[in-house]
Order: structure tokens, then C-alpha cells, then sequence
């Protein structure tokens, strides 16, 4: 779909659930409401999750009408980069609001200053927002993001993710090689004030994603099959993606990016479940130097690998105390 046919659908769509959010609410507030009260009365999960898509319609109608002034008025790109900041603060103030998530950070800061660049944890669509709150500590960072091609659907980041340094990857490509020159592309010329940020699970991790995965590794690799047999929580890193945002910052360190608190987040029946979250969201940031990174291509995957094993037994160990600490919370 080219994009005026895509931003054709999914502008007027946008604005279409923000009205009929807002105009059917007699319907559909006291139907959520009535549900909940029959199968979950404490968490209340379906009017939570409506809720949430409200604030998230409009604050999408009040972005695009921010793009559309930008678009007009504005060659200079900071206002995007703020509009960016604004966006992604209001979802996260949504998401606490309504369904409970709150964030505790640990390591808040170390981004800066630049170049850097980010490998995070992929759990859910939550956690690619939650990370645009958390890399750029301040007005001036300038994110660089790496996002499937799949998120051109969200028109806010169709619009303002096209005007700004961002890559939309085309995950389906048969030649990787236009793709990984883009992320190199992407990532030439950073400066104090900038990181680029990918997730190179690549996609969002649950057991099925991660047995395919390493079985399709140990096809081409046994041996880096077997070194990642232990990861329980993440999928195994595609080292390609992150060596060329690197090869083209070849000054810029490396953040690891790790949290808790969006498991099961990546399907509706899991997202139900899960509603609203009682412990804070726990994100956690850990800067590596560039020195310690390996230029080599081999040494450079061992080193990925060791580094995605390190973050998955952090995963679990904080897992494990947030279990431990937990009540029991009823239905």
C-alpha cells in the first residue's frame, strides 16, 4: 500500500473511534461495566482496556493536528522531536491512568550523553512506547528508532516517524542488504545529543517464538544454538541489525535496556488477564562501552548472545522477586 492509500485509511479511522469512543460511550461503557462485574469486579479489565483505546484516540486526533501544523509551518525538526516526547509521555500517563502501570526506572540518564545506541527488550507494543519515555531523559535527546514496518498502521507514527531519523523495517524482505545500508544510514553522523534505539528480538518473545527460533538457528549454527538454549524469557538477538546501527556510529556506546511488567501483553486474552497492573513496571538501563564491544563479526554475536543471556537472568531474577513480594490478588 503506498502511503497517501495508507494514510487515507488510517487518518479518517483514527478520527472515526475517537468520536464514536466518545458518542457511543452510553452503550458500550455500561455493557464493559456490566461484564466486568460478572467475571473480574476488582480489576474491571474490558472497561480499563476501552478506556485506554479512548485516550488513545484522541490523543492521535490531537497529534495529527499538531503533524498537520508542523507539516505546514516547520522545516526545522525539533518541534517533531517534541511533538515525539509529548506523544509518548501522554500514552504512558494513559496507560498508568487506566490500566495501572506505573514505572519505576533504574539507570535513568545513562543514554546521555551520546552517541548511543539502545538494545531493548521486546515483550509488547507497551514496551516500544515505555522505551521512547525512557532513552530520551531530556528535551534535547534525539531518538533514532528501529520499528517494523507493520507500526506504519499507527498514523501518528506513520507521519512524525517518517519526518524524523526513524526506520521502518520491511521484516519480509528477501534481500536484507537494502535494509541493514538503512539502519547504517540511520545511524551515521549521531552526535552528544543522540541514540538510536532497536530491539533486536526482532519481534515480540513468548515460548512458541522462542523454540522456532533457536530451531531455526541451530539449523545454520548448532553450536550458537546451544549457547542460547538457556533463555527463558527473551528470544535469541539477531545480531545483524544492531552491528549496522553500530558500523555506522563507530563512536557509539551501547545501553542495554531491560524491564518487567509487559509479559503477556502481546495478545487480547493476555492483556485481559493481566489488567491493571498492580506492581510498577520495572525498566532498568546499563551502559557498555564502546571499547568493550567486539568489531569482529563473530565475536561481536558471542558477545550479543552473552549479553542476552546476562539480561534474561536478570529478567528472571527480577520475575522471581516481584513473585515473591506479590499477594494474591482476587479476580
Amino acid at each position: 500500500m503506498t502511503t497517501l492509500r495508507r494514510r487515507l485509511v488510517s487518518i479518517p479511522a483514527v478520527i472515526l473511534a475517537a468520536v464514536l469512543l466518545v458518542v457511543l460511550a452510553p452503550i458500550w461503557l455500561p455493557i464493559t461495566l456490566l461484564v466486568d462485574l460478572a467475571t473480574a469486579p476488582r480489576r474491571l479489565p474490558r472497561t480499563r482496556l476501552v478506556l485506554f483505546a479512548l485516550c488513545w484516540a484522541w490523543l492521535e486526533t490531537v497529534a495529527l493536528g499538531v503533524c498537520f501544523v508542523l507539516w505546514v509551518t516547520q522545516r526545522d525538526l525539533g518541534p517533531w522531536y517534541t511533538l515525539q516526547r509529548w506523544w509518548a509521555a501522554r500514552l504512558v500517563g494513559a496507560l498508568r491512568v487506566t490500566c495501572g502501570f506505573r514505572m519505576d526506572v533504574e539507570g535513568a540518564g545513562v543514554t546521555m550523553p551520546g552517541p548511543v545506541v539502545v538494545f531493548g527488550r521486546h515483550a509488547s507494543l507497551a514496551d516500544s512506547v515505555a522505551s521512547l519515555f525512557v532513552v530520551a531523559p531530556n528535551a534535547s535527546t534525539k531518538p533514532r528508532y528501529v520499528l517494523k514496518r507493520e507500526l506504519l498502521s499507527d498514523p501518528c507514527l506513520d507521519i512524525a516517524g517518517n519526518r524524523i531519523p526513524d526506520h521502518f523495517l520491511d521484516r519480509g524482505a528477501t534481500d536484507s542488504g537494502p535494509e541493514l545500508a538503512s539502519l547504517t544510514a540511520l545511524s551515521r553522523g549521531m552526535g552528544a545529543e543522540d541514540v538510536a534505539v532497536i530491539f533486536p528480538e526482532g519481534t515480540r518473545a513468548n515460548p512458541k517464538k522462542r523454540a522456532r527460533a533457536l530451531e531455526k538457528i541451530g539449523e545454520r549454527d548448532p553450536a550458537r544454538a546451544e549457547r542460547l538454549r538457556g533463555l527463558r524469557h527473551l528470544l535469541p538477538p539477531r545480531p545483524a541489525g544492531g552491528a549496522a546501527l553500530l558500523a555506522g556510529a563507530p563512536d557509539a556506546d551501547v545501553v542495554i535496556l531491560g524491564h518487567i511488567g509487559f509479559e503477556g501483553l502481546d495478545t487480547f486474552g493476555g492483556i485481559l488477564r493481566r489488567l491493571p497492573r498492580k506492581a510498577p513496571v520495572r525498566i532498568w538501563l546499563r551502559r557498555i562501552p564502546r571499547s568493550d564491544v567486539p568489531t569482529d563479526t563473530a565475536a561481536y554475536t558471542v558477545w550479543l548472545d552473552q549479553a542476552w543471556l546476562t539480561l534474561d537472568d536478570e529478567v528472571d531474577a527480577a520475575l522471581r522477586a516481584e513473585a515473591g513480594s506479590a499477594t494474591v490478588a482476587p479476580a
